[in-house]
């Protein structure tokens, strides 16, 4: 598939599940999305919002001098598959390298069964967070 290993291992164990069990699944990837730190919970302008993405999705990236990525989302509890979409990003992609992160490809997440369980417009937001977390990356390395 190409990126971190975390995130393969996730993408095998969701498209191996029953429709049932990948819905579950992204409720409790929801649950797991750690809160934001104070420095943009205090500050939300030092978040982008992802536009394309019909749920309220913000997110901020920092890249370390070891290109090591963090990721930090806001996504509101009342929307759980896309918050759990972000769950499974910070997951499989949070402590990953620069490298790693782009080397994603930006389908991924059908290789998951994921349009079995959600929307098209969903399976479109989710190509749009990827994308967006790929276009801060790249910026911040370049």
């Amino acid at each position: 598939m190409g990126g971190p290993e975390r995130l393969e291992t996730i993408v095998r164990l969701f498209a191996e599940a029953p429709r049932d069990v990948k819905l579950q699944a992204l409720l409790d990837y929801s649950q797991r999305l750690p809160d934001l730190p104070d420095r943009f919970a205090d500050h939300p302008e030092r978040l982008e919002k992802v536009r394309e993405c019909q749920t309220p999705f913000f997110l901020a990236i920092e890249v370390d001098h070891f290109d090591r990525v963090d990721l930090f989302f806001d996504v509101p509890a009342e929307s759980p598959t896309v918050r759990g979409y972000a769950g499974i990003l910070h997951a499989g992609l949070n402590g990953a390298t620069a490298g790693e992160i782009l080397q994603v490809p930006p389908d991924f997440f059908l290789k998951m069964g994921l349009a079995e369980a959600v929307s098209a417009m969903r399976l479109n937001g989710m190509g749009a967070i990827l994308a967006a977390i790929q276009r801060r990356v790249a910026a911040q390395v370049a």
